[in-house]
C-alpha cells in the first residue's frame, strides 16, 4: 500500500464531486473516464435519487463518470470494481487475488485488450491492499 498523492486536478474533482453529491470520496482515478471511489455506504448519496447526482456531475464535467464503492474487504472491493461484469467468485492464493470468470467472454472483458483492464484493476486494488497481482481464471 502506497501513500496516494493527488495532483491539483484530482483534488479539484474530489471537492467538486463531494459538493455536488454530498458523498464522501476516498479516491479519484482519471484516465479515459473519471472513476470516483466513494466511501462505504455512500453509494446511494453519490448516485442520488433516480441517478440525479451522477447525471449532474457528468453533465458538468462533460465526461463519463464511474462510481465504485470502497470496502475494507479486498474481495468485496474487487467485486465492486468489476461490477456489472458477473463473476463466479474472488479468492486469494499466494498473495494474489484470483477472480473466477463466469465464462470466456467474461474473462475477456476482465482482461481487456493487451491485459489493459486487469492491469488497471490491479493498480487500483494495490493502492489500498498489499497484494502481488490479480489473476483471472
Amino acid at each position: 500500500m502506497n501513500k496516494i498523492k493527488y495532483d491539483s486536478n484530482s483534488i479539484k474533482l474530489i471537492i467538486f464531486f463531494e459538493s455536488m453529491t454530498g458523498a464522501r470520496v476516498k479516491d479519484c482515478i482519471i484516465n479515459e473516464k473519471i472513476m470516483f471511489i466513494v466511501e462505504e455506504n455512500e453509494m446511494a448519496k453519490a448516485i442520488g435519487r433516480n441517478g440525479a447526482n451522477i447525471k449532474k456531475v457528468e453533465m458538468a464535467l462533460k465526461k463519463k463518470v464511474r462510481l465504485v464503492e470502497f470496502s475494507n474487504d479486498v474481495y468485496k472491493f474487487v467485486k465492486n470494481i468489476v461490477y456489472p461484469i458477473e463473476i463466479k467468485g474472488v479468492s486469494q492464493e499466494d498473495g494474489a487475488i484470483v477472480i473466477q470468470g463466469k465464462d470466456n467472454s467474461t474473462k475477456a472483458l476482465l482482461l481487456g485488450r493487451e491485459k489493459k483492464n486487469i492491469k488497471h484493476l490491479s493498480n487500483i486494488v494495490k493502492r489500498y491492499f498489499n497484494i502481488k497481482e490479480i489473476k483471472v481464471v
